[in-house]
């Protein structure tokens, strides 16, 4: 099972003027907050702080743009020698219109996604989106050519696909005038894209379309099959840490241990350095749906958070 396949009790909540995204009336979400800035989620205000930073520190002159595009670009063909960029080019933008169109998306469509996933689910799959960007410009070097590429747009894409696969029917109000369903945006963005990367050429320069498009197929295939990827990455680890001990065999997973690990998966308990945001997400999403809407892991976790606040001693 992957995310996709989750089953949520709360949906998104709606802006005043009754839509998602460039539409009238309000901030990502919660029913007409007077400060658009209060329904944001901790990931989403650090990728927002990051990525406006970054930019700032280029605009100013701090870092030339020929040496970040030099050393932060994504090149294909300098993978081996820059393997850093395939994440730092997520955070490098070519100008203001670059950035402020990505993180606009980014500020109307995270909130949601990142309060029903939580922020650990949340940030893996926006990296996940963006490494799938690179790989796209990797997969089709001899249709596209070698250039620099720079954005989040990869992620962004990936974010979309989410929000329009969480909620098809959410209404998206573009240019705050036409309402249009998620699915039906997401849908048309994704067939502008296809076409766009087929028609691609060469030339340096322009938007690099299959970006686009591999974060969106890197998005589906997480929301889909996820969860047997990190199973499978967890069973390479352990054969890996058996094999350091030197152990011979490993032992393979029961039938009964099997079918525990297909149930769907479920926001993590987040470790301590997450607790503060894991406490921020509940508290948002009591304050937008009512304590009705959590679930029991989130119940038990608030309890456990009260019990310690209540006897610091307690141990667990």
């Amino acid at each position: 099972m992957g995310l996709w396949d989750r089953s949520y009790t709360g949906g998104p909540q709606r802006t005043a003027g009754g839509g998602f995204g460039f539409g009238a009336g309000g901030g990502p979400s919660g029913a007409g907050r007077r400060d658009p800035f209060a329904s944001l989620t901790p990931w989403v205000k650090r990728l927002l702080a990051i990525n406006f930073g970054i930019w700032a520190v280029m605009a100013i002159g701090l870092i030339p743009w020929s040496t970040a595009s030099d050393l932060l670009a994504f090149r294909a063909d300098r993978i081996l020698i820059r393997p850093w960029t395939i994440v730092t080019y997520m955070f490098v933008h070519a100008g203001f219109g670059h950035v402020f169109f990505n993180m606009l998306a980014l500020f109307f469509f995270g909130p949601p996604l990142e309060r029903t996933w939580g922020g650990r689910e949340f940030i893996t799959f926006y990296l996940v989106c963006g490494f799938g960007g690179a790989v796209a410009a990797l997969l089709l070097v001899n249709i596209v050519g070698v250039t620099p590429m720079v954005g989040a747009s990869a992620a962004i894409f990936g974010i979309l696909l989410a929000f329009a696969m969480t909620w098809p029917d959410a209404p998206i109000y573009l240019w705050f005038l036409l309402p249009i369903k998620a699915k039906y945006f997401v849908g048309f963005l994704a067939l502008l894209t296809l076409y766009s990367t087929i028609t691609a050429s060469r030339a340096a320069g322009g938007t690099a379309h299959w970006a686009h498009l591999g974060g969106l197929v890197a998005g589906w295939l997480w929301l889909r099959y996820g969860n047997r990827i990190e199973q499978s990455a967890d069973r390479a680890l352990v054969k890996v840490k058996k094999s350091r001990r030197g152990l011979k065999t490993v032992e393979r997973e029961s039938p009964a241990t099997a079918k525990k690990r297909q149930v769907k998966r479920k926001p993590r308990t987040p470790r301590s350095g997450d607790t503060l945001d894991e406490v921020n997400r509940i508290l948002d999403k009591i304050g937008e749906t009512g304590m009705e809407s959590l679930t029991p892991a989130e119940l038990k976790f608030l309890n456990e958070m009260s019990q310690r606040r209540t006897d610091p001693d307690r141990t667990h």
